[in-house]
């Protein structure tokens, strides 16, 4: 027996916590007399076929990745131009301090190298992706894929349905080759990506390139054939985001996103103050926000705001810190706000921008750490539980910067300020139940709120104040789709939080695929009904279709539909 075989053997019969594999690690490598102790990965890609279904959870390298149930996928398109010009606080884009980059973007964070490295081709940066989270012991069978890089409606149309295209196509790809009758060889992945094998060696990331783009080349499809394949494959895009402007998120951009199979959208909202949308040059007013949130919501998609704290007012020198907590306030205060995810990003000074010149000059100072830490905090307050906190800080490491936070675990800071002021935030985030057990009998909770015009109920499931799942049910106060009827109700998002497991599968004490989605969809229903509505309409992502058929849904145009009658 050598050193793979007897740690594979011991961690499938003492199913042990990532404490004790170590120590075993450490006494195996003493017995076997290795100078280096083999990583997580290593073992994993030396585990038998038959023994990896019992060990893959206890190899896992970063369980949170797919902790909300979810494998996220970040796709970068390539580098372009804003039609109206740049932001004064916005880094990237063509001919940039940074080279030719996305816009908005700096070429150092994670997502941009990956999209650099493959030559910004979507299909080949999804199969890296998927390549990863197999590596790292993790299942991916349901893709949330987000399109970076800037305003993607502003590319050209056929820009856009390639780039779905391929990405559609990488999904189902990688399904037939890796995941033949739904079940994962390991044998052909292992060989396809030549492991295990030192990583970073050029030629074979040239052989592998070669094989991933001779199977981009074979049985190309148009986007709707490609989506239909994805139905029924092992690994299913679930949601597809796509991040835009205001001013290219109205209705008529609204109707395109649906052909793609979009599902959520990231919203770059800012603030909520007319002046400093002008003096930053952001290009759309207030009103035009206003008007794109109504728009998209009424379409049924969810809605995730970036908002900036930190921007320079008028006179060039930075809004003070209540102006700031003041907007946070009214997004949520306010029923044409009332986002369902944020994005909070502190203004930065990035070099080769107009507002770096201000900076030079002494006219703007950017929030520090801890100013950005106390406001953050303070904001906690008014996020309401229908609302996910997704991020709090870009993913742009310090160094590409040229002043502002200056710690890239602004979260961490956020969580420690807020814990020494009592604060305790009550965000989607905070209370999923993630990967712990379910404790106490599950009740269903609605809540409901005005939001553009409209009727909104955040329908939940939970446990002992864990959030085990919800559904954001919406009456719309108008028709933007044929499909969608005055008497329509609208499922803008279905969502049973825990680790993902295979679709059609099931975990001892896990969360998803334990009934929970089909009572909240019941619950969505039963109001819909009350409410007098007669047409359920679902929003649904691609990979979910199927599930809604179970349901007994069908498809008319982009949605999934049910007679409530």
């Amino acid at each position: 027996m050598d050193f793979f075989s007897e740690l594979i053997s011991w961690t499938e019969e003492h199913k042990p916590s990532k404490q004790l594999l170590a120590k075993k690690k450490l006494q195996l490598c003493k017995k076997y007399k290795r100078r280096e102790i083999p990583t997580d990965v290593e073992i994993y890609l030396n585990t038998p076929k038959g023994q990896v279904g019992a060990v893959r959870q206890y190899l896992q390298t970063k369980p949170t990745r797919t902790g909300s149930g979810v494998a996220v996928v970040a796709t970068m398109s390539k580098p372009g131009i804003c039609p109206h010009g740049s932001c004064t606080y916005c880094p990237g884009g063509l001919n940039s301090y940074y080279g030719d980059v996305p816009k908005s973007y700096t070429g150092k964070e994670p997502s941009t190298m990956r999209g650099i490295r493959n030559d910004y081709d979507p299909y080949r940066i999804v199969f890296n992706r998927l390549e990863q989270y197999i590596v790292l012991g993790q299942n991916p069978d349901k893709v949330d894929q987000i399109i970076m890089g800037g305003t993607f409606p502003a590319f050209p149309k056929k820009y856009q349905e390639d780039f779905v295209r391929l990405s559609f196509k990488a999904y189902n790809d990688f399904s037939r080759v890796f995941f033949p009758r739904g079940k994962f060889d390991l044998e052909a992945f292992k060989q396809f990506f030549e492991l295990p094998s030192p990583v970073g060696n050029p030629e074979r990331e040239a052989r592998i390139t070669k094989k991933i783009l001779a199977l981009k080349d074979k049985q190309a499809h148009a986007l709707e054939e490609e989506e239909v394949l994805n139905e029924q494959v092992a690994i299913r895009c679930i949601g597809l985001t796509i991040e835009t402007k205001p001013d290219w998120g109205f209705a008529s951009h609204g109707l395109e996103f649906l052909k793609l199979g979009c599902t959520r959208v990231e919203l770059g909202i800012q603030t909520v103050y007319d002046e400093i949308l002008k003096c930053t040059n952001r290009g759309h007013t207030l009103a035009d926000s206003k008007k794109s949130i109504a728009d998209l919501r009424d379409l049924g998609f969810k809605i995730n705001f970036h908002m900036m704290p930190g921007l320079p007012g008028p006179s060039g020198k930075r809004i003070d810190r209540e102006r700031d907590i003041a907007c946070m306030r009214e997004i949520f205060s306010n029923p044409e706000f009332r986002p369902d995810m944020l994005k909070i990003y502190p203004c930065m000074v990035m070099p080769g921008t107009p507002l770096e010149k201000q900076f030079r000059k002494g006219a703007f100072v950017p929030l520090s750490t801890e100013e950005a830490a106390d406001i953050i905090v303070e904001s906690k307050k008014y996020v309401p539980e229908y609302c996910r906190i997704m991020r709090v800080q870009r993913d742009i490491p310090t160094y590409a910067t040229t002043a502002g936070v200056n710690r890239t675990n602004l979260r961490q800071y956020v969580t420690e300020l807020a814990k020494k002021r009592s604060v305790k935030c009550r965000c989607i985030r905070c209370r999923e139940i993630k990967q712990g057990v379910v404790k106490g009998k599950p009740s269903i909770n609605v809540q409901e709120y005005e939001a553009s015009g409209g009727k909104e109920f955040f329908i939940s499931i939970e446990a002992s104040d864990k959030l085990l799942g919800f559904v954001r049910l919406r009456f719309p106060p108008r028709s933007l789709h044929p499909a969608i009827t005055l008497k329509s109700a609208l499922i803008r998002e279905l969502h049973v939080y825990g680790m993902a497991v295979a679709i059609g599968a099931s975990e001892e004490e896990k969360s998803q695929h334990k009934g929970y989605g089909k009572k909240l969809m019941a619950e969505a229903e039963r109001i819909a009904r009350v409410n007098g509505k007669d047409k359920m309409v679902v929003i649904s992502g691609v990979g979910v279709r199927a599930y809604y058929r179970k349901l007994g849904y069908a498809r008319e145009g982009p949605y999934m539909v049910k007679s409530l009658k």
